[in-house]
């Protein structure tokens, strides 16, 4: 299992902040930097909000190693064409993170429609078959939803990257950036990756929630004639990190008045270097591939530091 960063770009992210995370995270060996892609945060508080796309954009063309992506982007706002450009840029290291929205203050403001739970995963299946097709299929299609059409479509030029051996024994002609789908229900999100995913995340859960979901999504696999190992699994989740336990109980209240073991069944990684490793491994041991931790302090780069110290 290795281990990338998560931050969360609607708190105040701007160009000098970004380009200090980016070039930290690659120097430091965490294997990728992934962000949210909000316009404004969900609360009252007027922060910068650096676009996703611009920034992944320069993130491709000024890093060599660190995979890279959104948690998640919502179909409501995106479209693949984006995904597929900024892949053929960063030479094949960005995974399309979708979702079906949730944030109904960015939505509001910048006039997206959120729909109700049902329309918004409606949506998500329609855009996931429309994604998929775009960029997996070099002929034109056609399709005709509630929400897309396609007519003799085919998006030009053409990925650059190559279908896995796994996608070539499927048929698939063409490859492009993977497809994570991010969400813990069992009802609706995991039966939309047993389709499209190329990779499942679920979001902040325990050890042992982790192997149960992971179970079901083996079932449904099977259902649609794919392999366990067709789809990878990794999670994001909060990560509470301090170099002394008067540090993480400072940097825990981030989360509220809430103690260790409260943070730590909601799978919050929390603690000291020596802890935050030991709860790491337990992770591995879920067969897990890798870990986002969500680092919200976007100019404590010297505490960065020290956590890439303490668990790579």
């Amino acid at each position: 299992m290795d281990i990338a960063i998560m931050i969360e770009g609607q708190n105040g992210l701007n160009w000098p902040r970004w380009k200090r995370i980016v070039e930290l995270v690659e120097d430091l060996g965490f294997a990728g930097l992934y962000r949210s892609d909000h316009f404004i945060n969900s609360n009252a508080s007027v922060v910068d909000s650096l676009d996703l796309w611009v920034s992944l954009t320069w993130l491709a063309d000024n890093t060599k190693r660190i995979e890279f992506g959104p948690l998640v982007t919502p179909f409501s706002f995106r479209t693949a064409r984006m995904a597929s450009a900024v892949d053929d840029l960063s030479g094949g290291r960005f995974t399309l993170g979708l979702g079906a929205g949730w944030q109904e203050r960015e939505h509001r403001r910048f006039g997206f429609p959120l729909l109700d739970i049902d329309g918004r995963f409606r949506r998500m299946e329609e855009g996931l078959e429309v994604v998929t097709r775009l960029l997996r299929s070099d002929e034109p299609s056609d399709f005709s939803g509630e929400f897309y059409t396609l007519q003799e479509a085919v998006m030009l030029p053409r990925p650059a990257r190559a279908p896995s051996q796994a996608d070539a024994l499927t048929g698939r002609t063409a490859g492009g950036p993977p497809i994570l789908i991010g969400g813990n229900g069992a009802k609706r999100t995991l039966p939309l990756a047993a389709r499209f995913a190329d990779e499942w995340n679920a979001d902040s859960i325990t050890a042992d929630e982790i192997r149960r979901l992971n179970s079901i999504l083996d079932e449904m696999l099977a259902e649609q004639g794919r392999q366990p190992g067709d789809v990878r699994r990794s999670m994001m989740t909060g990560c509470v990190f301090g170099q002394s336990d008067t540090k993480v109980k400072e940097a825990s209240k981030r989360h509220g008045e809430v103690s260790f073991k409260e943070l730590s069944e909601k799978g919050i990684i929390v603690g000291t270097g020596s802890q935050i490793a030991e709860q790491l491994a337990q992770l591995a041991e879920t067969n897990l591939d890798r870990v986002m931790l969500q680092w919200l302090d976007l100019d404590d780069l010297a505490g960065l530091e020290a956590l890439a110290k303490a668990v790579l």
